[in-house]
């Protein structure tokens, strides 16, 4: 099937704001993008058109932003020009010495399916994924956005499913806190 530059136009900016969530890095965002755009355009055949256009270039995009996550990931020094964090989180505070939720246990979200239809949710949403560490953002990224297993995370950043379920888990928690507290409005 014939793609031309004038149909992957219109779809720039929604690759581009995809690319931006998933990295939160402007310059990698914009190179994923420029790179599902020229493979679209070297193997237009791949593009059977049983999918929207929009379709078959996020799954491209998929492909290239794990890629850069994986390099990322794999690269201190590119790492800390990202952000130059570590993982300091520590949510033991939230439970008690038995394990158990201590008075921060989680509360009740009123309506959380209608926030999902809202942009200032995801907006909110997005705040809160880039204050949790870039490395366990990646992860939760790869499992909750890309939609990956955990033995491809595992297999893609070379790490353990102890170490993968560990960042998960700190993922959560750190973005339950972040959305009860700033969008919720239920904040301990």
């Amino acid at each position: 099937m014939a793609i031309r530059i004038e149909d992957l136009e219109p779809l720039r900016d929604y690759l581009y704001r995809f690319a931006l969530f998933q990295l939160q890095h402007s310059s990698s965002a914009e190179d994923v993008v420029q790179e599902t755009l020229l493979a679209a355009l070297e193997k237009p055949d791949s593009y059977s058109g049983q999918s929207s256009l929009k379709t078959w270039l996020t799954g491209i995009l998929k492909f290239k932003i794990i890629d850069t996550q994986r390099r990322i990931y794999r690269d201190p020094l590119l790492i800390s020009s990202i952000e130059g964090e570590e993982d300091s989180s520590d949510f033991d505070v939230l439970f008690n010495k038995t394990g158990h939720w201590g008075s921060d246990a989680p509360r009740r979200w009123e309506k959380p399916d209608a926030s999902l239809e809202d942009k200032q949710f995801w907006a909110v949403y997005a705040r809160c994924s880039q204050l949790m560490p870039r490395r366990t953002a990646m992860v939760f990224a790869m499992r909750e956005e890309l939609g990956l297993e955990i033995e491809q995370i595992c297999q893609q950043l070379e790490i353990t499913a102890t170490n993968c379920s560990a960042m998960l888990y700190r993922a959560r928690m750190s973005l339950r806190l972040c959305l009860e507290k700033n969008w919720f409005g239920n904040s301990p």
